[in-house]
């Protein structure tokens, strides 16, 4: 993906606003038989494993190919300007199973693969969310919002060669996909609890997405058996053929890796072991010797037996039906930041970093160039740097731009989550949060990195950590007792932490700002349903003014100008 990008600058009233900056970002969406840089790569997504173990169906660029299960050249099996994705083989390998947005939302069709014929199956306007075909090859099962009071997922099925969709699981206000039917047809296994379904490509562990794999029987109303609880990121089972256990993807060990589960005991053990990375969307050969997954936008290749992955290479060989350049006008952003000297503006759009020209406009300079998110960007005090978030590395990491020998540079790597940075007044040091659990200051000479204080670290978003004007001292907001959580500030070279707050209000300090004189700290405080109120924080001694004080003052002898 190329992205360019036009600055344009509106001028109004000063009593108004001074400039309002505007980025219009044009994105080439360029298909992988065109011309390239050498860190460009298609993605490869969503793959499927023939019944024989002899072909993999996969989607990329918003198309259906077909690869060798050895890999090699792939060649364009569907093609629409819509977006085609989910490919499934059917058991006996003459059909095709997938989704596809070219009747407006994500409707599931069926392509026989002898003949050619296309048949569409699903006909609603809530997006049909293909699962898996039933052993006999009589059904499809997909997951959908459509008759659910609160727009969460249920499963259905329907005949492969269509008709009035089932439901098999509808619990209300309860979200259930990814299903797949048990080797005999009698009950299914399924996902329940969590918001993983709509946020799957989420890196990271996060207690949203936990949820539970559950047992039910396809006939009747029968009940709910739950096989594993919600203790870790539970996606895409699939049953072994002997319908004795299931394979499916599980973040329980910290990442995501293929597990197995045992259907009678729910017990559970690890099969590939990435200490990094994600294993998604994964698919079981009817023999249940390999399984075919997405990791890093390529294709692996597990074998169940030795527990061995490999990449399957893969040469894309084929013209899309869709247009090779699409630009499309992006009109918002995030994350903006005007330099101090106010001439630049820096802005995250589409998972990169762009600065441009705050005053004249015109077309911007972008700093990334990556797969991965880029986000936060933060100027250095002197406006010739920029300091800006990037998930490349696994987690999220600090990254530095250096406008004047055009360099970027890491200053943080790792799988470790480090956020809120925060530049000191004289540019020396980054102050940042690791883990909500670490604060570190960072010296952006030497990257010398010192953790000033552990322990658990309140963070609502905003500025959760500012510095003093001297750039000697932090305020940081750290965890209380009771949910009470309270400012202390920490001397930036290191040593002890002293509270200078003590409310009893569950949220405090999304947003932290020292005085330029370094005399106060302002912040906003809240109970959990109260609207926020701005508190002040005095750090120099304050002297009241008592009534008796003022009176006595007027006896005062008080000296008359000029008089000896």
């Amino acid at each position: 993906m190329r992205l360019s990008a036009k600055l344009f600058v509106m001028r109004f009233p000063l009593r108004v606003l001074a400039a309002v900056v505007v980025f219009l970002l044009a994105a080439s969406l360029v298909p992988a038989t065109h011309a390239q840089s050498p860190a460009a790569k298609p993605s490869l997504a969503q793959p499927a494993i023939s019944p024989d173990g002899k072909e993999i169906a996969f989607a990329s660029g918003g198309d259906i190919w077909t690869v060798p299960a050895t890999g090699g050249d792939a060649r364009l099996l569907i093609s629409d300007p819509a977006e085609e994705s989910r490919p499934l083989y059917s058991p006996d390998g003459t059909r095709i199973a997938f989704n596809s947005t070219r009747t407006g939302a994500n409707d599931i069709y069926v392509l026989t693969l002898a003949t050619g014929r296309l048949q569409r199956i699903t006909f609603s306007d809530s997006a049909a969310n293909l699962d898996a075909w039933s052993h006999d090859g009589q059904w499809l099962y997909f997951t959908s919002s459509a008759n659910d009071v609160a727009g969460q997922g249920d499963i259905f099925r329907v005949r492969a060669t269509g008709g009035t969709p089932l439901e098999v699981s509808r619990e209300r206000y309860l979200y259930e996909f990814e299903s797949t039917p048990s080797p005999d047809g009698q009950q299914i296994a399924f996902v329940a609890k969590g918001i993983s379904a709509s946020q799957w490509w989420r890196n990271g562990h996060a207690h949203i997405d936990l949820t539970e794999l559950w047992l039910k029987s396809v006939a009747g109303n029968a009940g709910y058996h739950r096989l594993l609880p919600a203790d870790a990121k539970h996606a895409w089972p699939m049953w072994a053929p002997d319908g004795k256990s299931l394979y499916m993807m599980s973040d329980k060990s910290g990442s995501e890796n293929i597990w197995q589960a045992d259907a009678a005991t729910g017990n559970t053990k690890q099969i590939t072991t990435y200490k990094s990375g994600r294993c998604l969307w994964p698919t079981l050969s009817a023999d249940g010797s390999a399984i075919v997954f997405e990791r890093g936008f390529n294709i692996y290749k597990l074998d169940t037996r030795s527990g061995k992955t490999a990449e399957v290479r893969v040469a894309l060989r084929g013209v899309p039906s869709a247009a090779g350049i699409t630009h499309t006008q992006l009109s918002s952003w995030s994350n903006l930041a005007l330099s101090p000297d106010g001439r630049k503006v820096a802005v995250a759009a589409h998972g990169d970093i762009f600065a441009g020209d705050a005053k004249l406009g015109g077309e911007p300079q972008r700093l990334t160039r990556t797969e991965a998110a880029e986000s936060d960007p933060q100027w250095s005090p002197d406006s010739t740097q920029l300091l800006y978030l990037s998930e490349r590395d696994g987690g999220d990491s600090l990254y530095l731009y250096d406008f004047a020998s055009s360099t970027e540079k890491p200053l943080t790597h790792g799988l470790d989550i480090d956020g809120s940075p925060q530049w000191s007044p004289d540019g020396k040091s980054i102050a940042y949060l690791r883990n909500r659990k670490e604060l570190h200051v960072l010296a952006v000479a030497t990257l010398k990195d010192t953790v000033l204080t552990k322990g658990d670290i309140d963070f609502f978003g905003g500025s959760a950590v500012a510095w003093s004007p001297d750039s000697k001292w932090i305020v940081y907001l750290p965890s209380g007792t009771n949910g009470f959580s309270n400012l202390a500030v920490v001397p930036a070279t290191g040593g002890e932490s002293r509270p200078i707050t003590f409310l009893a209000n569950g949220q405090n300090a999304s947003h932290i700002a020292w005085s330029p004189d370094g005399k106060y700290i302002l912040f906003d405080t809240a109970q959990r349903a109260e609207t926020p109120q701005l508190a002040r924080v005095d750090l120099v001694p304050h002297v009241p003014n008592f009534r008796e004080d003022q009176f006595t003052e007027l006896f005062r002898k008080q000296s008359t100008p000029g008089a000896p």
